[in-house]
């Protein structure tokens, strides 16, 4: 286990959606080439210290794979129990936002609070969910529940920036939704941004390429530069969807290639 301010983090794979192409993760794709393949993946996420966990985000369901056209490999709860993580037993959820694939998998940990932008509550319950344009990304049932969870006491709201414990804080960067939040994370080799949908893929922030479900674009932009201010480095930084994660980090374990690896230390 890590030293107090000094974390391990990881990424777990729960999802796919294999037929998916250049013009769909872009605004105006890099290149000339926009039909190729360019797949995209699902993660879940898992700051681990010495006496607490943090999971970050919860996935989406088998009901939700099959009415969004995507490819549910194992629950978020099954894949983080690979890495040791009892779902029923964890206390404390950072949701980036509250688009249905992270936030979509609540009901997997009964006894766990939810550290959520209050911009992004607000956007999410307000009248921008009145058309389709942006609502799409969210599903009601999952927005009510964050509801019944803030009148349970469970919900913890933060407005900006905000250390959630040492070595562990949040960051309001907006764009991709109006109230995402990135998580910053410092390990051993450095301190690690897990960007969620602030980039999907690397090549979204290195080519300063958006992608096409967007709440405000000049947010997004910005977004790329926040998190290279935040990160050691710009290897430091880990997109919310790139199946490139799992083939440069090490797996979490033997047997885990594939599904699970280590982002406290250096990629391949």
């Amino acid at each position: 286990m890590s030293d107090e301010g000094i974390w391990e983090v990881y990424a777990v794979k729960y999802a796919t959606q294999q037929n998916r192409y250049r013009r769909d993760n872009f605004v105006t794709p890099p290149g000339d080439i926009h039909d190729a393949a360019m797949p995209i993946d699902y993660f879940v996420w898992a700051v681990v210290g010495a006496d607490r966990t943090y999971v970050v985000d919860t996935g989406f369901d088998a009901k939700e794979a099959e009415q969004r056209g995507r490819t549910l490999l194992r629950s978020p709860a099954d894949g983080l129990a690979a890495i040791g993580i009892d779902a029923g037993a964890v206390e404390d959820i950072i949701v980036t936002h509250l688009h249905y694939d992270h936030i979509g998998g609540y009901d997997l940990f009964p006894n766990a609070s939810y550290i959520v932008q209050e911009t992004e509550m607000s956007y999410a319950t307000g009248p921008h969910m009145c058309t389709h344009a942006l609502n799409h990304p969210f599903t009601a049932d999952h927005v009510a529940g964050m509801v019944h969870r803030v009148f349970e006491g469970r919900v913890r709201f933060v407005d900006g920036s905000r250390e959630i414990a040492p070595g562990l804080t949040v960051h309001l960067v907006g764009g991709h939704s109006k109230g995402l939040q990135i998580v910053r994370v410092r390990t051993r080799r450095g301190w690690v941004v897990l960007a969620s949908d602030a980039t999907h893929f690397y090549e979204n922030m290195e080519a300063t390429a958006p992608f096409p479900i967007v709440y405000n674009v000049g947010d997004m932009v910005r977004g790329y530069d926040t998190m290279r201010d935040l990160a050691s480095s710009p290897a430091h930084i880990v997109p919310g969807h790139d199946p490139q994660v799992l083939e440069r980090y090490p797996a979490a374990a033997k047997g885990l290639e594939g599904i699970a690896v280590r982002l406290d230390v250096e990629p391949s």
